[in-house]
């Protein structure tokens, strides 16, 4: 169909996670101003997420200057072939639950210095319905006993990434991803009634 002349063309407006996507690609590409803007477009909500790992505000921002860090570093190996929040998401659950690890090391490694008071730590506060025990230490327990599991837990649970995004960031079909996450919620939910019995 011809357009009659003089009359502009309409254009689809563009989501801001078609522009993230976008910044990524060209970013990936070693466009130096493209990062920058990709950078400070995600770090709100690199924050946020992280935050669904460390509860508490300065540990989630820690993670998220690793992980801003990392994607700097990381963004060349960012080949399109998944979305660019995809990717993201793994390096948000890597670097949060390296921070966790860094906490705890840390932790046993200090004198008992608060262990006596009765003020509750949020790095020991949970996520999980609101119980003692610490959803990292859950994720921990779970990668030594099934490492398979970790992932799609992560992913789905905490990232709140869709079953079909799973299924393409681990390369298995939708049914594994579903029938893992069933496993690893049921072996988290086991423990959580040990450790509240």
């Amino acid at each position: 169909m011809h357009r009659p002349p003089g009359r502009p063309r309409r254009r689809t407006p563009v989501t801001p996670a078609q522009e993230t996507e976008e910044l990524a690609a060209r970013a990936a590409a070693g466009d130096p101003v493209a990062l920058d803007l990709l950078l400070g477009r995600i770090r709100p909500e690199v924050v946020r997420r992280c935050g669904r790992f460390l509860p508490h505000r300065e540990d989630a921002e820690e993670a998220a200057q690793d992980v801003l860090l990392q994607v700097a570093r990381r963004i060349g190996t960012f080949e399109g072939r998944s979305r660019f929040s995809t990717w993201l998401y793994t390096v948000v659950a890597n670097c949060s639950r390296q921070k966790y690890r860094e906490l705890k090391r840390r932790r046993a490694e200090q004198p008992l210095l608060m262990e006596e008071t009765d003020v509750t730590d949020p790095r020991r506060t949970s996520v999980i319905a609101g119980t003692s025990i610490d959803l990292l230490e859950a994720l921990e327990r779970l990668e030594s006993a099934s490492p398979e599991l970790v992932a799609p837990l992560v992913y789905r649970d905490i990232c709140q990434m869709d079953y079909g995004e799973i299924a393409e960031r681990m390369g298995i079909p939708l049914g594994t991803v579903k029938s893992r996450l069933h496993k690893a919620r049921r072996e988290v939910r086991r423990w959580l009634e040990e450790t509240t019995a």
